[in-house]
Order: structure tokens, then C-alpha cells, then sequence
């Protein structure tokens, strides 16, 4: 019985399996309501347009709905320390469903979620990582961005969120 059943397994797999995989190779593979390689990719493209257009040099991270990363780009001389700090902001920014410049305001000493930043192997709890959310206001994923001042990152990290809401319009 259990020849047949592995038999029967591995004919699937050589012979329907290829077909499906041919017309689209993830199919199965990746939850409805999660950021998409083409979609982390127009939010990219957004953040280095944006910092094109304030001079600057990003690290730019897109972390899925379960927090892995899932794209990243470091802009031709942008600070090393800002991958770290990029690809953490936009995981801090999923794992609390909140904007990192939101989290700052809840984490200054003398408020409620004072010392935070030190959970979770590290959080980054100022701005420049956003979430990303579809048109139905489902977040698929974040955005965290690193290399100028705070107020820079921010404004790439939007550029990029606002990309991938503006593509389901």
C-alpha cells in the first residue's frame, strides 16, 4: 500500500504538477491578502524615485504580511548601517500593525511602551517604516526605509506604501 501510494505521488508530481507550475510557478504557494514580488516591486520603484527627488541614498526593505522580507534594494552609496536599520522598520512596523513614527510617540520614556525597542531582537522605533495595504485597508505588508533624516525616510516609506494602494484604484 505504501509503494502504491508513493508511486501514485510521484506520478502527480511528474506529470500534472509541471503543467500547473508552467502557467504559474507559485501557484498554491503564497496566502491571498500578502504582498506580491510585483507589488513589493512598485514600492521600490516609488522609494527611489522619491529619494531621487530629495537627493538622497536609501535602503529600502518590503516585508510581507508575515514579516519576512521580501524585497530589499540599497541604493549606490547608501549608509551599510541602514540595511540593518531598514529591513528592522519595516519588521517593527508589521509586527505592531503601526507606522514606526507612530510607535516613537508611544515609546519616548514616561509612556506606556517605553523600552520596546529592545524586545524582539531589536525594534526600530522611529520614522521611516510604513505599512502597506490593499484597497480594503488589509495590511499584505511593510515598508522600512534608512540612509537621510528621519523626515526623509519617512517620506520614501510613504512614496512606497502610496504606490501599491494607488495600484489597486
Amino acid at each position: 500500500m505504501k509503494k502504491l501510494l508513493c508511486t501514485l505521488v510521484a506520478a502527480f508530481i511528474l506529470t500534472v504538477a509541471p503543467a500547473a507550475w508552467a502557467q504559474d510557478p507559485g501557484a498554491g504557494l503564497y496566502l491571498p491578502g500578502d504582498i506580491t514580488l510585483e507589488l513589493a516591486q512598485v514600492a521600490i520603484n516609488a522609494g527611489i524615485a522619491k529619494a531621487k527627488e530629495q537627493g538622497t541614498l536609501m535602503d529600502i526593505a518590503i516585508v510581507d504580511a508575515g514579516g519576512n522580507l521580501k524585497a530589499f534594494v540599497r541604493m549606490d552609496g547608501a549608509f551599510l548601517a541602514s540595511v540593518d536599520i531598514s529591513i528592522k522598520k519595516a519588521k517593527t512596523a508589521r509586527s505592531l500593525n503601526m507606522s514606526t513614527s507612530t510607535l516613537h510617540d508611544a515609546s519616548v520614556p514616561g509612556q506606556e511602551l517605553y523600552g520596546i525597542e529592545v524586545t524582539n531582537d531589536g525594534m526600530v522605533i522611529f520614522g521611516g517604516g510604513e505599512l502597506i495595504k490593499d484597497k480594503n485597508g488589509m495590511i499584505i505588508g511593510a515598508i522600512g526605509v534608512s540612509g537621510s533624516s528621519v523626515a526623509n525616510d519617512m517620506a520614501v516609506a510613504q512614496a512606497g506604501a502610496a504606490a501599491v494602494l494607488a495600484t489597486f484604484k
